[in-house]
């Protein structure tokens, strides 16, 4: 417990965002930081409450009020070794979670919880600034070999715990640079890449072997990695988006949202993309089909190319602003979400479908829209358009950003012949175990699409099974 009663004298204060006017001409990050002082009195806010609902919140079981405590009194090596023991990557979590433990902690009742994601990134910058964070490399090793396939968050969660833990592994990345969608969809002004960079840095330090460019089924065979590695870990996200097959789908400029953010990520790094392949919203009336955080950063992005207009529609019923009696606290608030993107301009609209797209000389020049409503039937819930809502609107660049339905199984999937589910994700056990012997699978591979923390999580719990298989 930090200050017992530090949330009846301390306000819920946060870091805040850069002005709006600033921020749109760059792709540096959004958030910016208290000063430690600031930081302290915000983790003495964290009361004694018997039962941490946060932790119980968090998917990766943080003990946060216990590092609060350290916080609030000046010892951020302590800190940061409590934040360590349960989850890897405080850094990625602090910038980009949504959260679930401020919705869980008992102040939230009065919706003025605890900042835990800000005070999170503040103990992670600070024991890197202070040099409390150094390579740590496990003294003796198992000869045991682990393969990583994929280096998004549960990959790297999976690497560094079975890394620490003596084994020797290798990440394998398909793209150029490790991170997964951490580094080519999270845009930069919501992680700065270099973030990335300095804990893969760390982890190679420590023994993890990366290797990138390394697409498996083509460099090197999926029997082939079975029959070289004692353990194989299927990391690789879900990544095979929903489409939207309706008239005028085959119109040129009509985007899948990761094609669109992932150019721009590489355009930031440094890439050069060539004019003819390039997706800009520059001068364009861009329409955004999607309203989850991924329509979000599509939005950010597309205000940073200097659109004309930017629309983003959601077939879904706009949230409430405050929670409603069916869904109480602790759990998750399920209330509208407006996102620093959303606050730098942008028109958003509920219930609306996507009827067709129209073209002039094979590009896509507008949309037409309908209201729909929802209702439910014998317990679950229809959609109808409403008549005579049908509209069209100006759309010259649209993107998709409905999610992703499973992963992809072409290549490395189908080799393997292993076992899915009903929705085509990745199928295990208990303990993360394919239907092959070997082979372990954790993350949006497995449960389809989520949050960067539960992929942790997931990376986290797969490195204890196999370990155990290893030993």
């Amino acid at each position: 417990m930090a200050d017992p009663k530090g949330f009846m004298k301390i306000a819920k204060k946060d870091a805040g965002n850069r002005p709006i006017h600033e921020r749109v001409k760059d792709f540096s990050e959004v958030e910016q930081v208290l000063n430690s002082e600031d930081r302290a009195l915000q983790a003495s806010r964290c009361m004694d409450c018997g039962i941490p609902f946060c932790q119980w919140g968090c998917p990766v079981d943080n003990l946060i009020p216990e590092w609060n405590e350290k916080l609030f009194k000046g010892d951020w090596k302590a800190a940061i070794d409590l934040l360590h023991s349960t989850n890897n990557f405080p850094e990625f979590t602090g910038r980009i979670c949504p959260a679930p433990c401020e919705h869980s902690c008992v102040l939230n009742i009065g919706e003025e919880p605890v900042t835990i994601r800000e005070n999170e990134v503040a103990i992670i910058e600070k024991a890197f600034a202070e040099g409390y964070i150094k390579p740590n490399p496990p003294k003796q090793r198992s000869g045991k070999t682990v393969a990583v396939i994929g280096s998004g968050p549960a990959g790297m969660a999976a690497a560094d715990l079975l890394n620490k833990a003596g084994h020797s592994v290798t990440l394998f990345e398909q793209d150029e640079k490790p991170g997964g969608l951490m580094r080519f969809g999270i845009p930069d002004f919501k992680l700065n890449k270099y973030t990335i960079d300095r804990r893969i840095h760390l982890m190679e330090e420590e023994g993890v072997e990366v290797k990138c460019n390394m697409e498996i089924g083509k460099e090197i065979s999926a029997a082939e990695l079975i029959d070289s590695y004692d353990a194989v870990c299927l990391t690789i996200g879900a990544m095979k988006p929903r489409d939207l097959p309706i008239a005028g789908r085959d119109l040129d400029g009509i985007h899948f949202a990761m094609d669109f953010l992932t150019q721009q990520n590489r355009v930031v790094a440094g890439t050069t993309i060539p004019y003819d392949s390039s997706i800009s919203a520059r001068d364009r009336h861009v329409l955004v089909i999607g309203g989850g955080d991924t329509g979000s950063d599509c939005v950010g992005t597309s205000i940073r190319q200097k659109a004309k207009s930017v629309t983003q529609i959601e077939i879904l019923p706009e949230p409430p602003g405050k929670r409603t009696p069916d869904n109480p606290w602790p759990f998750y608030g399920k209330i509208l979400k407006t996102s620093t993107s959303h606050e730098e301009g942008c028109e958003r609209r509920w219930n609306i479908s996507t009827a067709g797209f129209n073209g002039l000389q094979q590009h896509v020049v507008s949309a037409d829209i309908e209201k729909v409503e929802w209702e439910l039937v014998n317990g679950s819930h229809s959609m109808k358009a409403v008549p005579g809502s049908r509209e069209t609107i100006k759309a010259d660049l649209v993107l998709l950003a409905m999610g992703f339905v499973h992963p992809v199984l072409e290549g490395l999937v189908s080799d393997l012949g292993i076992n899915l589910t009903e929705r085509n994700n990745i199928k295990v056990g208990p303990n993360h175990k394919t239907s092959i012997p070997n082979v372990f699978a954790a993350g949006d591979a497995i449960t389809g699409a989520s949050l960067v923390v539960n992929a942790i999580a997931s990376g986290r719990r797969l490195a204890g099974s196999v370990n155990e298989f290893l030993k």
